[in-house]
Formats: C-alpha cells, sequence, structure tokens
C-alpha cells in the first residue's frame, strides 16, 4: 500500500500539519511531499506542480492506495476509518458529536483569525491592539479550549482527555497564540503546552524552517491551504 501525503512549508501550512498529525497519531505509514507554494499561480490554485497531484490546487492531498483525497478534513475522517482503533474520534457517541462539532467550527470558521494570526512557528511577536473581529475569535477559541479542558481534563490533557481529532484540528492554533503572544485562560493554555510536549508535533516544529518566500518573518495567506 502506498499513501503519499502533499504538503506546504511545515513553519506556515496549518492545514497541512491537522492531517499530517492525524496520520502520524493513527500509526499509519506515508511518505510526505513538501510542494514549494511560491510558484506562478499562488493564491488563485493554479500552481501547475500542485495541479497534478490535487485536483482543486490545494495542499494537503493525500494519495492512498490508488484514491485521491483532498481537504483535511477529509484526510483526518479518512484516516479515523482506515484505523477504527487509534481513537481519532471519542468512543462515547455524544462527546464525539461534541468533537466533531468543534472540529467543523475551526474548519469552517475564525476568517479574522486566519487573516491576522497567520501560522509561522518560528516567529515570536507581541501582538496587543487586535481588531474587535479578531480578539472575539481569539475569545471564542480561549472559550472552546477551557470548556473542553474543563469537562474532560480528568481523562487526560487533551481536549476531550484522550488526543483526538479535534487536537490535530487545533493545534496550529496553539502555535498562533505562541507565535503573537497571545494570553490565554490556564486551562486553554493548558491544551497548547499539550501540543508543544507531543512528540510527533515536536518532529514537525523540529523541521520547520523558514525560506526565501518569507524574508521579513510572516506567514503566508491561508488561502491556499483546505
Amino acid at each position: 500500500m502506498t499513501r503519499t501525503l502533499y504538503i506546504g512549508n511545515k513553519n506556515y501550512s496549518s492545514w497541512s500539519l491537522r492531517p499530517w498529525l492525524c496520520l502520524r497519531w493513527a500509526g499509519i505509514a506515508f511518505e510526505e511531499r513538501e510542494v514549494r507554494l511560491d510558484q506562478p499561480g499562488y493564491g488563485r490554485q493554479a500552481i501547475d506542480e500542485i495541479l497534478k497531484v490535487s485536483p482543486n490546487g490545494r495542499v494537503p492531498c493525500l494519495h492512498a492506495d490508488g484514491h485521491t483525497i483532498w481537504d483535511s478534513l477529509a484526510i483526518a475522517e479518512w484516516a479515523a476509518e482506515e484505523k477504527p482503533n487509534a481513537g481519532l474520534w471519542p468512543t462515547d457517541r455524544p462527546t464525539r458529536a461534541h468533537a466533531r462539532s468543534v472540529v467543523a467550527e475551526m474548519h469552517a470558521g475564525f476568517a479574522s483569525l486566519r487573516r491576522d494570526l497567520s501560522m509561522n512557528i518560528r516567529r515570536r511577536v507581541a501582538v496587543s491592539n487586535w481588531p474587535a473581529e479578531t480578539r472575539a475569535d481569539i475569545d471564542r477559541i480561549d472559550a472552546i479550549w477551557s470548556d473542553l479542558r474543563t469537562r474532560y481534563g480528568k481523562a487526560g490533557p487533551w481536549l476531550f482527555g484522550a488526543r483526538t481529532i479535534a487536537d490535530a484540528f487545533y493545534a496550529p492554533v496553539a502555535t498562533r497564540m505562541r507565535t503573537y503572544g497571545v494570553t490565554l485562560s490556564p486551562p486553554a493554555q493548558s491544551f497548547c503546552e499539550a501540543v508543544f510536549a507531543d512528540p510527533d508535533f515536536r518532529a514537525w516544529e523540529t523541521a520547520s524552517v523558514p525560506n526565501s518566500w518569507d524574508a521579513s518573518g510572516y506567514s503566508v495567506i491561508d488561502g491556499l491551504y483546505a
């Protein structure tokens, strides 16, 4: 069986990190191939190299056993079905529905946060004067994390106690909070610390190197990821 995950640069590609973590946490062997995004066609989903492997012109994209799976959530769901005993979703149905709700909210929302706190793992800067809509996104994420850690914290250090797809989907946001010096509530910060201590995340972080595309230290727009 051949599985290849096409991703963007690890320093910036929040959407690539999400399914990458899910595959690693599920114990699914795969090859990763980074595609440079600083090419003609960027921002228009028209990079030839990506279109050759991903029908919507975006990364991440997984090639698995002759099938093409694009979009981060679709890849995560594939991993959960491929390895049902890996615990990528909570086993309890109401809790699983709760996890899917917060994952869907992350996947579809928080446009202001994406705009103003773009992922850049290696950068450190203190920012406090966020626009009102961005502050609202930050506060909503803090509320989600704090609520989940309060409800499920006795079962482990992750959002639902044990590690799930929800943690993979919010892991890039934890790095954004760190990058921009956002102060979180203690329960929310405890989730960030669980992410930063995870061996698979740390492997990704070690490999996250800025390139010439980001000479100023700022990251690219999130729009080329899915």
